[in-house]
């Protein structure tokens, strides 16, 4: 599907990072007629958080830039099998968020009238309508935390994940650029005015005119490598997924509440995500608790799952920002090197509008109105976004 390429020495581009977000820039450059591109990683092609995602696709986030943001990147996944002419499971099922109390109906009703202000399509579902769409659903009359309401968001989605990083991997492929797994960088190279010109890597040096981070997790070790201390803290996100079981769940469903989200898939696995751990790491371990936590939730909105097997645990790595938002364009004083990076848990959601907005960018050298919020200067500045309450499933607690 890609081929093996000999190491050129220099490129017009350089990305680090072969997962979804530097193959959609590297798609997205090419589309420009932007070719000499050179994806790096130092692990295999998609085996970071591209691997560990669930790949839930929405866009009902909090605030306009988040909306907007998110809204393009869910239009262009609803046409992204057609483009690169690859079978991408893509399954639009729609998602419920629920509410249990007052104050979550509260937080789901602000957001439903900020998405319909902007032309997303949610809106609130009280509990006759909830029971209709998920009737094995426990609406958990006179327990603790019962259903009140939900946000409801028909276009949500599910995607293969693996299917999305082979299919843009093969789409950059046979556009002219070059992809280079087991290639670690190790350093940067820098001219004589102190602009990033290139990266070291254990296959040699490598030099390019713009070098971009797109290394999620890892983006803060690689901006160290430059004296660049970014705000990100990196904290693991554990999921399982089941047996196949018959199919009773049409839709995603998550809880405000309870912090637990789940969808079966069209072989009748249920996956199980929830809240990031609240110690930070880069340890793929997954852990028992995590797993406790996560199934006794999701008992609580569906008690019939009780003998139910779990089939295997995963753990991802989420680099979250203060604000919940990423960082997306250059860093002040460091000339000729673009971030990519911070999106915490909503990664895989955005990259096909990460990596278009990225192309943009670097072709025209003009920051796109879109991403223009997410650029570093705004911890500096105290434009923070706070899209905290867009995953308050997923969120840290």
């Amino acid at each position: 599907m890609w081929k093996y390429h000999d190491l050129n020495r220099r490129y017009d581009v350089l990305i680090i990072g072969a997962g979804v977000h530097g193959l959609a820039t590297a798609f997205y450059l090419a589309k420009r007629g932007i070719t000499n591109v050179c994806l790096v990683d130092k692990g295999y092609l998609g085996g970071g958080a591209s691997a560990r995602s669930t790949a839930i696709l929405r866009a009902t986030y909090v605030t306009p830039q988040g909306i907007s943001f998110f809204y393009e990147s869910l239009k262009l996944y609803e046409e992204l099998a057609q483009e690169l002419d690859y079978n991408l499971l893509f399954s639009q099922f729609g998602r419920l968020e629920l509410a249990h109390t007052e104050s979550a109906i509260y937080a789901a009703r602000i957001r439903a009238e900020f998405n319909r202000a902007m032309g997303v399509d949610s809106r609130i579902v009280g509990p006759d309508e909830i029971k209709h769409i998920v009737p094995p659903l426990d609406m958990r009359k006179g327990k603790d935390l019962p259903v009140l309401a939900a946000l409801f968001h028909p276009p949500a989605s599910v995607i293969r994940h693996d299917a999305v990083v082979w299919g843009y991997a093969r789409a950059v492929d046979s556009l002219g650029a070059q992809i280079h797994p087991h290639t670690e960088v190790t350093g940067f190279l820098t001219d004589r005015y102190g602009h990033v010109s290139g990266v070291r890597t254990n296959r040699g040096d490598i030099e390019s005119g713009v070098v971009v981070n797109c290394t999620a997790a890892w983006s803060s070790s690689i901006c160290e490598m430059l004296n660049l201390k970014l705000p990100i803290v990196t904290h693991p996100l554990q999921a399982f997924v089941t047996e196949p079981i018959k199919p009773f769940l049409s839709t995603g469903i998550s809880s405000t509440n309870l912090h637990v989200y789940i969808y079966q898939t069209d072989r009748g696995e249920l996956v199980v995500g929830g809240a990031v751990d609240h110690y930070p790491t880069y340890s793929h371990r997954s852990t028992n608790f995590r797993l406790e936590d996560l199934v006794s939730h999701a008992l609580k909105m569906f008690p019939s799952l009780s003998t139910v097997n779990v089939l295997r645990q995963w753990t991802g790595l989420c680099d979250m920002t203060p604000d919940y938002a990423p960082i997306m364009g250059d860093v002040p004083g460091v000339n000729r090197f673009l971030l990519n990076c911070g999106w915490g848990t909503y990664g895989f959601k955005s990259a096909p509008i990460a990596g278009k907005s990225m192309a943009e960018l670097i072709d025209t050298g003009l920051v796109p109105d879109l991403i223009k919020p997410f650029s570093i200067t705004r911890f500096d500045d105290g434009r923070l976004i706070n899209e905290k309450g867009a995953a308050s499933s997923a969120a840290l607690h």
